[in-house]
């Protein structure tokens, strides 16, 4: 046998376990991992898909675009079209600048964004806090206390009236306190934020406490930074519920000072009424009712629209491993 002769001696062949498998000329490698059960996709069922995600799309954003479009059009456009305006014409914005100059409905903008933020953050303080007390478990009363707030979501036993009674005997009836104490805590935000903060390591916590760490500056500096994409995510559930509140606005208060911006939005596009310092401007037809009323449907819709797209790369981590892990 020559020195260049690689084969094996004996006559006998190495096994190598069969001829390698590879993919049939113009298939895709990913279609490889796919289950035994699942068949790949075909062009006519993708080609459905899409057409049926950009009809939802259009369902969607169409009514908003009319909305918008005729908020800004002057009120020649307006009156030509006989109701709402599909394409953009005459482009006015005399009814932003109404509404936002100091009258009712920004009275009630700066209601509802001062009732939102300090809304958020009590409740955003009180569910973390108790969600990790709750997380821990050896901590006292855990399971105790973990089934007394669970037993809330199916069996609610405050009503409409009973709540009533209680922030009238409070002495909460017509004051900002009525718009943020009866919806403060949400338990499916705190489960969620408590089966977060199960999957923080729990060696990070130990190590944490052999040099002396307490459990607040556990929370603080260890937990919290590790669980922002929950944070955000419930921070945006609560900042939404505070926001769109019109029901406690509605039973609570009377001072019309006090109203949130849900309410006045009710009364302007539902009753028909005519925001206080524009009734003039609106009946002399300088001002359309009808921009008026699509002005403030977009001023109550502009911040959360604004504020969602910041949250959406942190929803799927979020509710994902703060919902399916726990």
């Amino acid at each position: 046998m020559t020195a260049t002769d690689t084969r094996p001696t004996g006559g006998a062949r190495p096994r190598t376990g069969g001829p390698a498998r590879t993919a049939p000329p113009g298939r895709r490698a990913s279609r490889d991992t796919r289950p035994a059960w699942e068949e790949p996709p075909t062009r006519a069922g993708l080609g459905a898909k899409g057409a049926i995600l950009v009809l939802a799309v259009l369902a969607i954003l169409f009514p908003v675009w009319i909305v918008a479009v005729t908020s800004v059009s002057d009120a020649e456009t307006i009156s030509r079209t006989g109701g709402l305006v599909v394409w953009p014409d005459g482009v006015s914005l005399d009814a932003y600048r109404e509404l936002l100059s100091g009258g009712e409905v920004s009275r009630a903008m700066l209601v509802s964004l001062g009732v939102t933020v300090v809304g958020t953050l009590l409740s955003m303080a009180v569910s973390v806090l108790a969600a990790y007390g709750l997380s821990r478990l050896g901590s006292l009363g855990h399971r105790p206390l973990l089934f007394t707030l669970m037993a809330t979501m199916f069996f609610g036993g405050a009503g409409i009236i009973p709540t009533y009674l209680l922030v009238q005997s409070l002495g909460l009836m017509n004051s900002y306190a009525a718009l943020i104490l009866p919806m403060a805590v949400n338990v499916f935000n705190i489960l969620v934020l408590r089966a977060f903060f199960m999957n923080v390591g729990q060696e990070i916590i130990d190590s944490a406490r052999i040099d002396g760490a307490g459990e607040f500056r556990i929370l603080w500096q260890l937990v919290l930074p590790l669980s922002r994409a929950v944070l955000a995510v419930i921070s945006l559930f609560y900042a939404v519920a505070y926001w769109g509140n019109w029901f406690a606005g509605f039973i609570y208060i009377t001072d019309q000072e006090k109203l949130p911006l849900q309410n006045v939005l009710q009364q302007i596009v539902l009753a028909n009424e005519r925001p206080a310092g524009m009734a003039q401007v609106i009946g002399t037809g300088q001002i359309p009712s009808l921009a008026v009323q699509t002005a403030v449907m977009i001023l109550a819709l502009l911040p959360v629209a604004v504020l969602s797209p910041f949250v959406q790369r942190h929803f799927k981590k979020g509710m994902l491993i703060g919902a399916v892990k726990g």
